[in-house]
């Protein structure tokens, strides 16, 4: 009878504890099937390039976009990329990854994004460690801004050299993509056609800094969820210069319960990580 009594309460232990549980994310398939963190690794290892998602002040995100690429790199060959470092900023970041500058070097140097110590530097250390090229592979935030204020065209009077850090010219650009299309909404007309360009231009240019780094090797791209969502963004624009090349995409949504997926963003990437709505931001 002791023994009885002894196993109903630790069963009724692990039920309270297993209850008690809080997951910090889940994985899904664009179907909005569970899948593990294993069969992500797989269906990155099969891919050419990567696109990784963010929520940019998501620290779940950061986590496993470091734990991925960690696992990734002590078996095969790497590039990595980042939306958060811009394209003149490539030799600094180049002088950091050979160790010929420090941190406050690159500080000093470069233009970093506020959270990027927090969020983005393990990233980058760990291709040095590795000895993994880290492409920057953004548009100077200035030259979006001109686009903005007066669309592709004002690109065509840069000099040559500052062409060298956007996508060749001229910019191809769908307006009826979804995406764009919403972008626009969201800014209730303000910046007119002008703003979802502004938001093209960087995306072209990022695919085409992947594209011009790849080489033979995995190249996972770091960059926010809108830049590659429902398969547009970064991903178009590295389809319309390689329609064969085989790209996987993972995004990130926030809910208040992770029990059930949200039927709503079916198909938004191949791979979508879910979070809790009341997770601590890095920013």
């Amino acid at each position: 009878m002791q023994k009885l009594i002894v196993l109903v309460l630790l069963f009724i232990g692990t039920v309270f504890s297993y209850g008690q549980n809080k997951a910090a994310y889940k994985l899904y398939n664009s179907k909005g099937h569970k899948i593990s963190y294993k069969k992500v690794l797989k269906k990155m290892r099969k891919a050419d390039v990567v696109l990784f998602g963010e929520l940019h002040n998501n620290p779940i995100a950061h986590w496993l976009q470091f734990e991925l690429t960690r696992d990734l790199a002590a078996e095969q060959s790497l590039v990595l990329g980042a939306e958060m470092l811009e394209a003149d900023n490539q030799e600094e970041v180049n002088s950091y990854l050979k160790g010929d500058i420090n941190q406050q070097g690159l500080d000093t140097l470069a233009r970093l994004w506020s959270n990027y110590k927090t969020d983005y530097k393990p990233l980058v250390d760990l291709a040095k460690k590795y000895q993994i090229p880290f492409v920057a592979t953004n548009i100077p935030r200035i030259f979006a801004k001109k686009v903005y204020k007066g669309g592709f065209e004002v690109l065509d009077s840069l000099s040559s050299e500052a062409k060298n850090w956007i996508a060749p010219l001229p910019i191809s650009f769908d307006a009826s993509l979804s995406q764009y299309v919403k972008m626009k909404a969201m800014m209730g007309g303000h910046g007119g056609d002008n703003f979802p360009k502004s938001q093209a231009i960087k995306d072209a240019t990022m695919a085409h800094f992947i594209l011009k780094n790849k080489g033979g090797s995995l190249f996972i791209h770091y960059n926010g969820s809108f830049h590659s969502d429902y398969y547009q963004g970064i991903y178009w624009y590295l389809k319309q210069v390689n329609p064969s090349l085989k790209i996987m995409t993972i995004s990130m949504e926030e809910q208040d319960q992770l029990k059930k997926f949200n039927k709503e963003i079916k198909g938004k990437a191949d791979v979508i990580i879910l979070t809790p709505s009341t997770m601590t931001k890095t920013y």
